[in-house]
């Protein structure tokens, strides 16, 4: 290796370091103290759906609806580009673009997410930055899976650490294996809760037991651990978890605020109702009828929710009406 690429190397984590510093400052955001996190990621997260205009580009103005809605709702911050926002259809300019739109419509004092892992880790690193450029706080990246048969626990650690050192803004892992087919191992996450610049994980396996280990075998550092569903909410935040990135919340926000607000005042009965009220339309809007459930019931709640892209393809009439009676029989509609 050249001198040149090896001192820029070795360089690469106290650069991220220092432009994250200066970020935060211009943010306004704490220094970190004693055992605190340097970025607290407590509390809901909605992973924004991606509005498209009946010839399936990106509706702009929808998305600034959908937005001025959200504003009202007490969520920490936002998720953009993640599995409910159609990532993977997106293409890269359009992905900076949604990024910058909702930068601009978001409150200061609210986090922005965004999605940047791709299949490569060159890619990875390239489209982080633009992320950050864009007025991103945090990178979340999934794990890349295309060849997943080879992406071990070494190689999964070496991605991650060279996106960590690359990236001008914090690190969010996110493990979704219904998507990837891909599990984060847990020494990997072990391993990468030390870097500096990655600061916690989205976790969607729904395994509770894993979720609680993760907290324990990271409590030593500054990571948190965030559930990645409205279904297992109360039960991650009982193992430990911060906060969650809840499909449904694009939907149901404010229960979902108040679950949060109920788990965090030890209100566990009151709590526990509510999570039985939330298990089966998240259920409905994610594992049996993904984004286009998703986005219709947006539109019985005041969203726009409007069309996915193709391939993915509206619910039949049945399915529309089995969507319904399931947020009728629980009280939401």
């Amino acid at each position: 290796m050249a001198f040149s690429s090896l001192l820029t190397s070795s360089l690469r984590p106290a650069l991220a370091a220092l432009r994250w510093a200066a970020r935060r400052q211009r943010r306004g955001l704490s220094t970190p103290r004693g055992s605190e996190p340097s970025l607290n990621l407590g509390g809901i997260f909605p992973p924004l759906a991606t509005p498209f205009s009946p010839t399936q580009e990106v509706d702009y103005a929808q998305l600034e609806g959908n937005l001025r809605r959200y504003a009202s709702i007490p969520f920490r911050g936002l998720v953009v580009l993640g599995s409910n926002g159609e990532y993977p259809y997106l293409a890269p300019r359009e992905r900076v673009e949604v990024v910058s739109c909702v930068r601009q419509a978001l409150p200061r004092d609210r986090l922005l997410l965004a999605g940047s892992g791709c299949e490569s880790t060159q890619a990875t690193v390239e489209m982080t930055v633009s992320m950050a450029e864009a007025g991103a706080d945090v990178a979340l990246v999934v794990t890349p899976c295309y060849y997943r048969g080879s992406m071990t626990t070494a190689a999964l650690v070496h991605h991650y650490t060279e996106v960590g050192d690359a990236s001008p803004i914090p690190v969010v892992l996110y493990s979704v294996p219904a998507n990837t087919g891909l599990d984060l191992p847990m020494e990997a996450v072990v391993t990468l809760a030390q870097h500096p610049n990655i600061i916690g994980i989205k976790d969607s396996s729904g395994d509770i037991t894993r979720m609680g280990l993760m907290v324990h075998k990271t409590r030593q550092e500054d990571f948190q651990v965030l559930a990645g569903s409205a279904s297992f909410l109360l039960a991650s935040y009982a193992v430990g978890a911060s906060g969650g990135v809840c499909a449904l919340a694009n939907v149901l926000g404010d229960p979902l605020c108040q679950l949060d607000h109920l788990c965090r005042k030890g209100q566990w009965q009151e709590a526990r109702d509510l999570q039985h009220r939330l298990i089966e339309p998240n259920m409905a809007v994610t594992r049996r009828f993904g984004v286009p459930g998703l986005k219709k019931a947006m539109e019985w709640f005041g969203y726009y929710g409007g069309p996915c892209r193709a391939p993915l393809a509206p619910l039949s009439p049945a399915q529309v009406e089995e969507l319904r009676s399931t947020f009728t029989a629980n009280g939401w509609l």
